[in-house]
């Protein structure tokens, strides 16, 4: 976490850090998540970085393929699109694994959700079968 604030820092950003680590099943820490984070960046200049870490879950039913950090991040578009401006969630493992996938992650944006919809990809579908790495893909 350091090394991501200080490296944000130099490219200009106002950083803050959530330091209490984000747990917990990654679909509904993700909103949980994301709210704490806008909050933060409201107090903050622009652009702003807000840095955390953690360990989520993944309580898997579906038959899809996809890992926490993917998922975590399918998880926080619809309120990403909601928010009023542009954000970005980026959700990785700093491992390079994420699940059984050859993806580090994901990073899910303002307009990944509309973008989404015009691509005829229904995000709960996906969530549903814990498919997010064929959303991303």
């Amino acid at each position: 976490m350091a090394g991501a604030a200080a490296e944000a820092g130099a490219l200009g950003y106002h950083v803050s850090r959530l330091d209490d680590a984000v747990v917990g099943e990654a679909r509904t820490t993700a909103v949980a998540h994301l709210r704490a984070t806008l909050a933060r960046a409201a107090g903050l200049g622009r652009p702003a970085c807000i840095v955390s870490s953690g360990e989520t879950t993944v309580h898997v039913t579906g038959r899809g393929r996809g890992g926490r950090n993917q998922e975590f991040a399918l998880a926080a578009a619809d309120l990403l699109a909601a928010a009023g401006g542009a954000a970005v969630v980026a959700s990785v493992g700093t491992d390079g694994i994420d699940g059984p996938t050859d993806a580090a992650g994901a990073i899910a944006d303002s307009t990944t959700i509309g973008r989404a919809g015009a691509a005829g990809l229904v995000p709960g579908r996906y969530l549903s079968d814990n498919n997010a790495y064929a959303f991303f893909e």
